[in-house]
């Protein structure tokens, strides 16, 4: 398994937006969490979620192929660098499009956090504070049936990803803003609501 900083390195060097990094620090931070709760491993769960998406800004595949583009050409990269089949497989079935079933519970926890990591970034960034601190689940909720805030979010994919873990939506929601929120200065979300001795910002 390759280094954290290695995978870094490889995102950066496909990746250069910003936002795009800064997605995945947060599907990372979420994923991360999960793997930390259920004894997984860490450094296989964070790495497969922080290079999950590293091809997309080269091959974004408008097309949805399944044979070509993202991930399909990220899965290639990756296993000509020797990253594990099982990583591999996760990131191909984060894509419903390229039909790889969705069986380990790192597969589920990457679909779970991806589509709803970003939609907690969109609900932190409208607040006046732009923090993820001050953004709770009951919102969240309320958010998620506003069709026109943050569209480009999959609803089907939120409510499948959850209902996939096998976690109530809303306690996935909440476990993902804690994650969030532990990681918030690495995602430029921690805002001026959360003063350092303040019980979120630990």
């Amino acid at each position: 398994m390759p280094t954290r900083d290695e995978a870094w390195k490889l995102l950066c060097e496909y990746t250069q937006s910003d936002s795009l990094r800064k997605h995945a620090l947060a599907v990372e931070a979420c994923v991360r969490a999960y793997a930390k709760k259920d004894g997984a491993d860490l450094e296989l769960w964070g790495n497969t979620a922080l290079l999950h998406d590293f091809d997309y800004e080269r091959w974004p595949n408008d097309a949805h192929s399944p044979t070509a583009e993202h991930p399909f050409q990220g899965s290639q990269i990756l296993r000509e660098l020797g990253y594990p089949e099982e990583m591999i497989h996760a990131i191909l079935g984060h894509a419903d499009y390229c039909n790889v079933p969705r069986v380990t519970p790192l597969d589920k926890t990457l679909f779970a956090c991806d589509e709803l990591s970003g939609f907690l970034t969109a609900c932190a960034l409208v607040k006046p504070t732009k923090s993820i601190h001050d953004v709770e689940a009951a919102s969240v909720r309320k958010k998620l049936k506003d069709k026109a805030f943050a569209r480009g979010v999959s609803r089907d994919d939120v409510f499948k990803g959850a209902d996939e873990l096998g976690v109530p939506l809303e306690e996935h929601i909440a476990f993902c803003i804690a994650a969030m929120r532990a990681a918030a200065t690495e995602l430029g979300l921690n805002g001026i609501a959360a003063p350092q001795n303040s019980p979120a910002a630990s």
